[in-house]
């Protein structure tokens, strides 16, 4: 792998902060200097500042309950709040896998490891969400979750300053609806995507409005009762399940 990933996979570094690193001559390939292209071999050893950078063997997960009104980032040039202000200073620097928009709530998953962060983030696992639409759901809405949606020049549901206006919806996993009254709607979802708004776009292109949105699952992690702007780490059976996804997959973390 590239040496600013090897640092950005075993330290607390982002990989833009690795580079920098390595521009101000601060990262050593065994005895020699490091350079921007360099590769790290599996018999190489790599040292910042001086000191040795050891491989991770181990990694840590946990699941945060997301509140409304938060977002999922570091920080917020208007001044929101971040769910790194609701989570204590230690977890700081661990990545978020994946987002929800900042009206939405339920889990997020958070990791020290970017490896384990990236492959999940990629993965096709499901993600299960309750949601509350205003309006009806109609046949075309059901034939499209059926079937699939491609949306095209089109920022229904979109966030105001997204850039994004084309997006393939892939068929719903599985979708049950609860029932209808006042106007509105309460259904359950499974996808196996996580597209930058995606479910908003979805219905947003039938004219119908999300109220409420929460994740309730990611893969075999559940919410559970964990309650809203709390988290816990996962659990053994958790852990079992994930590293055999990663070795599945062949991601070395």
């Amino acid at each position: 792998m590239r040496i600013n990933q090897f640092i950005s996979h075993n330290t607390s570094h982002s990989r833009r902060e690795a580079d920098e690193l390595i521009k101000q001559g601060l990262v050593k390939i065994n005895s020699k200097i490091a350079k921007l292209s360099d590769e790290v071999r599996e018999e190489d050893k790599i040292f910042l500042k001086g000191k040795r950078i050891h491989k991770k063997t181990q990694f840590s997960v946990i699941v945060y309950h997301k509140q409304k009104g938060e977002l999922v980032s570091h920080k917020d040039d208007r001044g929101r709040k971040t769910i790194y202000q609701s989570l204590p200073k230690k977890f700081s620097s661990w990545l978020s896998i994946g987002r929800l928009d900042f009206a939405s709530e339920g889990l997020i998953l958070l990791t020290d490891s970017a490896a384990v962060a990236s492959a999940l983030m990629k993965s096709d696992l499901e993600r299960e969400y309750y949601l509350k639409i205003k309006g009806n759901i109609g046949k075309n809405v059901l034939e499209a979750m059926q079937n699939g949606l491609e949306l095209k020049n089109e920022k229904k549901g979109a966030h105001s300053k997204s850039k994004i206006t084309s997006m393939v919806i892939a068929p719903f996993l599985d979708y049950e609806i609860f029932g209808s009254s006042g106007g509105y709607t309460k259904l359950r979802v499974v996808i196996n995507e996580g597209q930058n708004r995606e479910l908003r776009r979805f219905f947003g292109h039938f004219d119908l409005e999300v109220m409420d949105l929460k994740r309730v699952a990611f893969g075999i992690v559940e919410l559970d009762m964990l309650k809203s702007g709390k988290y816990r780490y996962l659990e053994r059976s958790e852990y079992e399940k994930l590293r055999d996804f990663l070795k599945i997959n062949e991601i070395r973390f």
